[in-house]
């Protein structure tokens, strides 16, 4: 087992990462940018590194700093988190050259896995369902060709895609020329690559994902499925575990299909398999190769640390279980908490005057905030994850009503206040939703 990890990342998913380390007896290397310095994951860890100013790109895309901080600190391993350099199958393949283990998935399964043109190749080879797609475009002629042959409505996606990013809907070929050009723009803009292709465009699906285990020995476990379909812009704003949508016979035969795809690939580490899911059929739209978001329902349901599973992995421990050991209880539901003005959405960093987060049987609270914290605004708005666990999905929806009544942050405002309401509606509570529902329910009320 390593000795001493080096977290990559900042906010609530470094502290986790920190505290996964120390249950396992890990020192950690936190290191941060010269906002961060008052940061929770820097207080406590071991030792702290600066490795530039407050901008991404001189301080947590920073490789060459990074790999530094470790080298200096002795770190035997480098956990990524999620976003920044996660995903970089280049950093990836710099930390294992300087002899040091990047938890995760290797350079060459990032490659295949995280671009979404060679993921969907490998994806139809290894035996997942797929959205009726394209490969890459190289002129519009390419994209009405290919659009004729698939079938309006169609969407163009950038290769190096996320976040909603790159990505633009054309309904009939009058559309296509502005939709394909606008969709190279801002991928140009946005990412390395300005690569796009096109796949069917599915007008009322559920964004359903399904979370892998898969270690360096050919043993692979899924653990289930969460439902993210409640998004704005793309953005996933509450997830839950498992889906509303879904009886045990398919959730049982997605998830032998993904794990059987799985070993296939022969991909190690976590992963998350992201598909649409529309009239009963599943459509696979890309992996996301590391930790996400919103892992911390599948811990809620399964009782499995998916973190230390991702350190013991990369430390070269086998799972020690197998699919049949897998067992699910109840339902977890996750809430995105957001520094933001909860109508129009503008990003409100600053100072956290209160800090009370809520308690009791089946609530955690992923963050770093406490009060008297400065919310810097340079990076992502997200503040903290609320995570509700309980037998039933009524119940879960029960204590989580319960929990953001008790959730008090004063000095900034937050999205708490549309989490309320999206959990008011009887759309939402009778789990009758899709991708679109929040924006038209937020379209309904501007009304």
């Amino acid at each position: 087992m390593f000795e001493k990890v080096l977290i990559a990342n900042r906010g609530e998913v470094a502290l986790r990462i920190h505290r996964a380390c120390r249950e396992m007896g890990i020192r950690t290397v936190a290191v941060h940018s010269e906002a961060d310095a008052n940061a929770m994951h820097v207080r406590l860890a071991d030792e702290a590194v600066c490795i530039g100013p407050a901008r991404s790109a001189d301080s947590y895309l920073n490789k060459p700093a990074i790999i530094s901080a470790a080298l200096i600190t002795g770190a035997d391993a480098i956990h990524p988190g999620f976003g920044f350099l996660s995903e970089n199958a280049d950093f990836a393949e710099m930390v294992e050259n300087h002899g040091i283990t990047f938890i995760g998935p290797t350079a060459q399964q990032m490659r295949l896995m995280g671009d979404k043109i060679t993921a969907r190749k490998a994806a139809i080879e290894a035996g997942l369902p797929v959205t009726p797609g394209s490969p890459a475009l190289e002129t519009v002629e390419d994209a009405l060709a290919w659009a004729e042959k698939i079938g309006y409505p169609v969407i163009i996606k950038a290769k190096d895609g996320g976040g909603g990013k790159g990505m633009k809907i054309a309904f009939n070929a009058e559309e296509l020329p502005e939709a394909y050009s606008m969709a190279r723009a801002e991928a140009k803009a946005a990412f390395p690559s300005d690569v796009v292709y096109m796949e069917k465009y599915l007008q009322n699906p559920r964004h359903i994902e399904m979370q892998i285990l898969a270690d360096k020995y050919g043993n692979v476990v899924h653990l289930g499925e969460r439902d993210c379909s409640i998004q704005r812009n793309n953005q996933k704003v509450i997830e839950e575990s498992p889906s509303p949508a879904l009886n045990d016979a398919q959730r049982e035969e997605i998830g032998e299909i993904v794990r059987k795809a799985i070993e296939k690939i022969g991909y190690t580490n976590a992963g998350t398999l992201e598909f649409l899911y529309e009239d009963g059929k599943f459509y696979f739209m890309e992996m996301n190769t590391r930790l996400q978001v919103e892992h911390p329902v599948t811990e809620a349901v399964t009782g499995i640390d998916i973190v230390r599973e991702q350190i013991r992995i990369a430390s070269g421990a086998a799972l020690g279980y197998s699919q049949k050991d897998i067992t699910f209880s109840g339902h977890a539901i996750e809430c995105r908490i957001n520094a933001e003005d909860p109508e129009t959405f503008s990003p409100c960093p600053g100072k956290i005057l209160e800090w009370h987060a809520p308690g009791g049987l089946g609530v955690r609270v992923d963050s770093e905030i406490y009060s008297g914290y400065s919310i810097p605004p340079f990076y992502d708005s997200m503040i903290a994850k609320l995570i509700i666990h309980g037998k039933t999905r009524n119940a879960c929806l029960m204590r989580l009503r319960r929990a953001l009544e008790e959730f008090v942050i004063m000095g900034v405002k937050t999205t708490i206040p549309l989490h309320q309401e999206i959990i008011s509606q009887a759309e939402f509570i009778d789990g009758q939703y899709n991708i679109h529902w929040l924006e038209k329910f937020m379209e309904r009320n501007k009304k």
